[in-house]
This record gives C-alpha cells, structure tokens and sequence, in this order.
C-alpha cells in the first residue's frame, strides 16, 4: 500500500476547523450493557475500556497514544498514536484495510492518517490483537457510541484552591514550554500566586520569582520542594516537575490568607468530569475531515494547538 500521500511519522488526531471527533477511551467507569452492545461489540475483550466515548468536538488536534499500560501489560491505545516503547512492537493497522502502520518498537514513534468520510473506523494492533489491543475512531456527529464524556475537562483542584482570592476555576495553558515563571507575591495585599495554577508538560521546569511584595515561600503540600523565606525582589526558585498529576503549593505564612497554588502536569489528572486519563480507545466527534496519528500505546491524551505538525 502507498502511504506516501497519507501518511506522516507526527503523532497527532487532528480535525478540520470547527469539526469534532470522538474516541472510545478505556479505563473509565461504564455499564456493562454499554461496554457490551457499543460499536458492535468490538471493544468487548479490550480490558481497559469502560464504556465511554471521549468527545473532541471543536478540537483542532488531539493525539492517542500506543502501548499504554492494559490488557495484561503494555498492551493498549490510549487516545493519541505515539509508541511509548513498552510492551514490545506494536502497529495500528485498520479493521477495514484503510490503513496500516510499520511495526515499532523505539518510543516517540508515530504514525498518521487523514479520515474523509463520516463513520466508525475500527483498528487495532496485529501482534497484540488477542490480547484486546484494538481502538476506535468514531467521525461524524451521530457515530459516537456508549457514554460520552468532554475531552479535556478543567482539572479537580479537591477545593484547595476555593480560598484563593479572585480564584475561579482552571489552569493558564502552560504546555510546550522548557521553562515557566509564576510571581511571588502577586495581588494588591501581596498574598497570591500568579498565575494561581499552570498546566505543563512533564520535564518542565517552574520558576517562581519574587515581587518584594512582603515575605514569602513556597512549599509542597507533598514534601517534594521547599523555598527558603525571603521577600527579597528578584530571588528565584525554580523546580522541574517530572511526574503527571497536581502539585499544590503554598506560602508557609501567609496560607491562611489563601496564598496556595497549584501546577498541573501532563495528562494524566483527575478533572471535574472524572480521569483526563483514559486508556483504551474511542474518539467521537462531528469531523467528516480529520487526521487520526497512531503515537504508540500510552496511557494518556494530548491535545496540541492549532496548526500543523505534519512534516
């Protein structure tokens, strides 16, 4: 088969302005009867998916990962095509001969193909296949099956932010950069944080910098980092965040005046709505035109900004 004209090795699920596409995510709490009659029964033995359908309506790119933990091992899709390297070779090859990938086996592989027609497009992966390592792509507005929950919701902070003055929910999208900086002493009284929370990727090194705004520090709900006090304008401290989920952070001093933040990282992160973090695979949404990229079974979702990544 020629691949040349549909094919590229960037990892993203991306759609057409304004379209939208689903996913069928495992790992998520759903019915029996729904895991059971949903897109024919073909996610029956995928032992991570609970019956749900992640929907990316409006999403302009959304990226489903290859060889997320499930199924007895590294043997998922979790939304996004890009090989994470675990579990052995994996390929993403289509139910109805639309498309097939190489077999990878080295992380940060991916693998991408254009959908340009409305419907459920079934695949999975050729050596893992009887351990349940297949996904679906629903397109189109009326394809998406079982439950279906938003993609990217805003991450459940569990009330530790409720205090932070002018705090209204959410994190300032933070993604894609090496480094990042958060103010010490931000406010007209000096007691926040500013930004009160960021999303990052993992590997993302957060610097906080102090106003001379008073006297502050910042530290770890989870003992991980921990400033000195000072209220000296300029001093730095910076941390690099290695691990998924919500770190929170407070000013010894001054938490009682509600100076708390949070830093969210990566994808995996509970979210007012449930788990962003959703292995298995069915994407849904109202796209005709869309472009699907197998990233390697990994247990997450990403969603990329506008414009391309193909090369």
């Amino acid at each position: 088969m020629d691949t040349s004209d549909t094919y590229t090795r960037r990892g993203l699920l991306r759609t057409g302005t304004g379209a939208a596409v689903g996913l069928a995510a495992a790992g998520a709490t759903g019915t029996a009867g729904a895991q059971g009659s949903a897109y024919d029964g073909y996610l029956e033995d995928e032992g991570t998916w609970g019956g749900e359908t992640v929907d990316a309506t409006g999403m302009e790119q959304v990226t489903v990962r290859v060889g997320a933990q499930g199924n007895g091992g590294n043997f998922a899709f979790a939304p996004p095509w890009e090989w994470t390297g675990e579990g052995g070779g994996h390929n993403v090859v289509s139910e109805a001969g639309n498309f097939e990938s190489d077999i990878y086996e080295q992380a940060g592989e991916t693998f991408e193909y254009t959908f340009e027609e409305a419907g459920v497009e079934q695949y999975f992966c050729s050596p893992h296949k009887q351990q349940g390592m297949k996904g679906v792509v629903a397109v189109g507005e009326d394809n998406a099956e079982g439950d279906v929950v938003p993609f990217g919701a805003q991450p459940d902070f569990g009330g530790y932010l409720d205090d932070v003055p002018g705090f209204e929910g959410g994190a300032a999208p933070r993604r894609g950069q090496e480094e990042v900086g958060v103010d010490v002493g931000a406010g007209d009284d000096g007691f926040l944080f500013d930004p009160v929370a960021i999303h990052v990727d993992a590997g993302t090194t957060v610097v906080w910098e102090w106003t001379g705004n008073g006297a502050h520090n910042v530290v770890s709900e989870a003992d991980e980092f921990e400033s000195e006090l000072t209220g000296e304008e300029g001093f730095t401290f910076e941390y690099t965040f290695e691990e998924a989920g919500i770190h929170r952070y407070y000013c010894n001093p001054h938490k009682g005046q509600g100076m708390k933040g949070a830093v969210v990282v990566g994808d995996e992160f509970p979210t007012l709505t449930g788990n962003v973090l959703r292995t298995g695979a069915v994407w849904a949404g109202a796209a005709v035109f869309g472009t699907v990229a197998l990233l390697g079974v990994a247990a997450y979702q990403e969603l990329f900004g506008e414009g391309s990544l193909t090369e």
